[in-house]
């Protein structure tokens, strides 16, 4: 036998695991670090971009690292070209001006752009990598669903809002800057499109927008600007797919709260429409300079039950409104009330001022009492805030209100 057969024997055998482990070797990206150089740039030119913003002592942090880096391995596989979707990070500690800028509040926070837009709502999922993958492809897949008969309409879920965009053609500016807002919103309204000659009979003047609103009573409102400004198109479509009093639920209420504004809360049964519309109507007829001061909100009555036992309710007496102040919680008087001129608005406004909190603590304000009735404090205390409790928990989190330097 001859001996030199067994060396080349070998290199075969090691160039063959060589090349099998190259293989078979999952590909690695490098996570891009954001720093106030780049962070425009990077964030602009991405499709999607998932960022997380972390401090290294923080625990939570130092746990999501290797998921988020493999997270990111996983979709690169799926979307290779360079700007459809980014992972990316923030090191607060040594960007806090970019912590500022996008008023980070506890770490990891996990946040959503687009094209350099950052989403309103923020990764609140499961901290694992095919939740954080399945996030992503959510994020990538087409928030438009073709219509392709206009029978299709009569099947909508009219519990929803409806947006749906008519064009002639998909390869157009009109279409880009409909699907651009959509991707947007398409957590807040379900969009639809329609094109040639699907779409001809409703294209009488040519390209348009349709807002269908929940219900079958409400007529269908018309976009009326220009198609192909997206500011004006993205900004109509938000007023109509996010109401200006929403519903709080176990899914949305860590968000809700993390906004730190008070809530005033309809508390209703769910089939009582009527109720929740009178509401809607008062804080829009009273109420709507307060935007952005307070939250209005309407809840479940059976869903949350906890919260009206707080203040001494059960749902037999519902139709409830309440504000909470993440403090306290205070009960407007009579539901039946709202109607009265003023009397809404003037709770609100006593929330404001600080007087709902003092009376509760001291009886009525010396100028609410009649003249010569006596006035004395009145022990009390208001039940504490229930819907705190829905805020971002410590044992996900690390809360910054509860670092001294911050």
């Amino acid at each position: 036998m001859n001996p030199a057969v067994f060396p080349a024997f070998s290199d075969l055998r090691c160039s063959l695991l060589l090349l099998i482990t190259w293989i078979f070797t999952p590909v690695t990206t490098e996570i891009t670090s954001l720093d106030t150089e780049n962070i425009d740039d990077i964030l602009r030119n991405a499709d999607v971009a998932l960022v997380n913003f972390y401090a290294d002592w923080c625990r939570f942090s130092q746990m999501l690292h290797p998921i988020f880096e493999e997270a990111s391995n996983v979709i690169k596989e799926e979307y290779p070209s360079e700007n459809q979707v980014v992972f990316a990070r923030v090191d607060c500690d040594q960007h806090s001006e970019i912590a500022q800028r996008y008023r980070i509040s506890k770490y990891p926070t996990l946040k959503l752009f687009r094209n350099g837009m950052m989403m309103k709502r923020e990764y609140r999922g499961q901290r694992s990598v095919k939740a954080l993958a399945d996030y992503i492809r959510q994020q990538k897949s087409d928030p438009v669903q073709e219509l392709h008969d206009l029978v299709e309409i009569t099947t909508l879920d009219r519990s929803k809002r409806n947006i749906i965009g008519y064009f002639e053609q998909m390869d157009s500016e009109h279409y880009r800057v409909f699907q651009k807002v959509a991707n947007i919103l398409h957590d807040d309204c379900a969009f639809f499109s329609a094109f040639g000659t699907v779409s001809k009979p409703e294209r009488f003047s040519g390209d348009n927008i349709i807002y269908k609103p929940p219900g079958h009573s409400a007529p269908d409102m018309v976009y009326l600007g220009s198609m192909t400004n997206f500011d004006g198109v993205y900004n109509w479509i938000q007023d109509k797919c996010v109401p200006l009093v929403r519903e709080i639920t176990f899914e949305n209420g860590e968000e809700l709260t993390e906004e730190g504004l008070p809530f005033l809360i309809l508390f209703h049964m769910k089939e009582d429409t009527e109720s929740l519309e009178i509401f809607q109507n008062e804080v829009a007829r009273q109420l709507i300079s307060e935007k952005g001061a307070i939250n209005f909100l309407h809840a479940d009555c059976d869903k949350f039950r906890h919260p009206l036992l707080h203040i001494q309710k059960t749902p037999a007496d519902c139709p409830v409104i309440a504000i909470d102040s993440f403090r306290h919680m205070y009960v407007f008087e009579n539901f039946k009330d709202i109607l009265i001129p003023g009397k809404l608005k003037q709770f609100v406004f006593d929330l404001h001022s600080g007087k709902l909190h003092r009376e509760f603590h001291h009886g009525p304000d010396p100028t609410d009492t009649a003249q010569g009735q006596d006035t004395q404090d009145v022990a009390s205390s208001p039940p504490e805030s229930s819907f705190q409790k829905l805020a971002p928990s410590e044992y996900r989190y690390t809360l910054l209100r509860d670092r001294d330097e911050l």
